[in-house]
């Protein structure tokens, strides 16, 4: 199981599409249930989005893979 809570929080400076897109996020139960895909945007979510001992990016969210897989596709119409 990984100890988030000794991993670094990024700045608010590093919060960016370059720095955080791609990066693992874990759910609930520690599992990884996806990966930063595209970012709109800047706020407090970014609070969770971590660097851990080998410098890694990763974010940590309180839903589950199955909650994530229920939310409809994101479309950019643009």
């Amino acid at each position: 199981m990984r100890e988030h809570t000794n991993h670094v929080r990024l700045t608010t400076s590093e919060l960016t599409p370059a720095v955080l897109e791609g990066a693992a996020i874990y759910g609930a139960d520690d599992h990884k249930v996806g990966k930063v895909d595209h970012i709109h945007g800047a706020g407090a979510g970014g609070s969770a989005v971590m660097r851990d001992e080998d410098g890694d990016v990763h974010a940590v969210t309180s839903w589950t893979k199955d909650e994530f897989k229920q939310m409809p596709e994101y479309r950019d119409w643009a």
